[in-house]
């Protein structure tokens, strides 16, 4: 790509960038594990496990296994020399190949290697397991090991004009699934309709607009319906064989990616007329999302943010039926679910006292649930931080629909 394409990222220049923090921890190399690290570096989604060296100058070099590495070093700005397969044939498996390359760049073996480690709720976040760092240390015992996973993670966090473009037009394809699951539900053509199936038209949909993957790792498209909503919120809901009936509530949580930007929008609907209780959580839902959408804005922390809507909630009889959460972190592919640096009270979750910048990148994410009454709502949406409030990417309209 070009600069004057809207989806252009400089990646050589992220490099450099990862190289200059690199050298003001006195870091000698990089070694990079994380799904969201080799997003943001690489420019192509790495299903296998996989690895990223950068060295304290010149280009990385990617490992990962050898069925897939021609289709990564196509997908990626690197050359096929920089994108290397690893299979499990003596000193061609990952640590000894990883581990020889490593000890070249540290002059031999001798340096500081930063590695990627921690915990994460987030499935394949790709921290170094256990046996991985035992036997790199055995590879590289000259090397000393210290943990820099926050250089990632800092020059991550404020998105570029490129990132927010490809959020943007993920966002724009999620919208085309939603109006193609609302029309295919309309007019009783809910009847006999089964959850996996709403997935599955959803998914279809956003393929022909350019789709990549449905990239949620909590089941693609999420849909739930009836009781299944108020699961906690339908906070993790893949889709089920359940088949919809007259009076459900029903979510549909649907998920695009578009050059490793992702698209991630839920709304929520009744299946025929609403009753007056029904229609009471969905009021209260559609304007908690409503406040809370005007609420973000540069200097607001995830805590005050959290206080004022939960404040709202109480004073309008429905605060236990609100999820007290309001966001989670997003990047490109793998980067998911925490938000801002590991510096709170908790390690590897959100700091409470985060203080949200103009160009960070979240999903708001809020969970109504009533389970005791078989309802629950769910809203997500990427969303820009701005100075003075938030640009909201998915533009389908904020409301809970009766389909008749």
């Amino acid at each position: 790509m070009s600069g004057n394409d809207p989806y252009f990222i400089d990646f050589p220049k992220r490099v450099k960038d990862v190289q200059a923090a690199m050298q003001s921890e006195n870091i000698d190399v990089y070694l990079g594990s994380r799904l969201r690290t080799l997003s943001w570096i690489l420019d192509a989604f790495c299903p296998w496990r996989s690895f990223l060296v950068i060295p304290s100058e010149g280009t990385p070099t990617a490992f990962t296994f050898v069925i897939d590495a021609a289709r990564v070093a196509d997908d990626s700005w690197l050359d096929e020399d920089q994108v290397l397969g690893f299979v499990p044939i003596g000193g061609q498996d990952q640590i000894a190949q990883i581990g020889d390359h490593i000890e070249e760049l540290l002059k031999n073996g001798k340096g500081r290697l930063g590695v990627e480690s921690g915990m994460s709720n987030y499935l394949p976040e790709g921290f170094l397991t256990k046996y991985e760092y035992d036997q790199f240390q055995a590879a590289l015992p000259d090397a000393e090991f210290v943990n820099a996973h926050t250089i990632i993670d800092r020059l991550a966090m404020i998105k570029d004009e490129g990132t927010i473009n490809r959020f943007r037009e993920a966002s724009r394809i999620v919208d085309v699934g939603h109006k193609v699951v609302f029309e295919a539900l309309s007019n009783g053509g809910w009847k006999g309709m089964t959850e996996t199936e709403i997935g599955g038209l959803a998914a279809h949909a956003m393929r022909k607009e350019g789709s990549e993957f449905e990239w949620s790792f909590t089941g693609g498209n999420e849909i739930a319906s009836g009781y299944r909503t108020g699961l906690a919120g339908g906070a993790c809901t893949p889709a089920s064989r359940r088949e919809l009936k007259e009076g459900d509530s029903l979510m549909v949580d649907i998920h695009a990616m578009f050059k490793l930007g992702l698209g991630d929008h839920a709304h929520n609907y009744f299946i025929g007329k609403a009753t007056d209780r029904q229609r009471w959580h969905a009021d209260n839902f559609v304007e908690m999302v409503e406040r809370t959408l005007k609420t973000y804005r540069a200097g607001v922390t995830p805590v005050a943010l959290s206080q004022e809507l939960m404040d709202f909630a109480e004073e309008g009889g429905f605060a236990e039926y609100m999820v007290p959460g309001f966001e989670h972190g997003i990047g490109m592919m793998g980067d998911e679910w925490r938000i801002g640096l590991n510096d709170g009270p908790f390690p590897y979750w959100t700091n409470p006292e985060h203080v949200y910048r103009e160009n960070e990148l979240i999903i708001c994410a809020m969970q109504y649930a009533c389970p005791e009454e078989d309802i629950g709502f769910r809203y997500e949406n990427p969303i820009v931080i701005g100075k003075d409030g938030c640009e909201e990417l998915s533009k389908y309209p904020l409301s809970i629909d009766e389909i008749l």
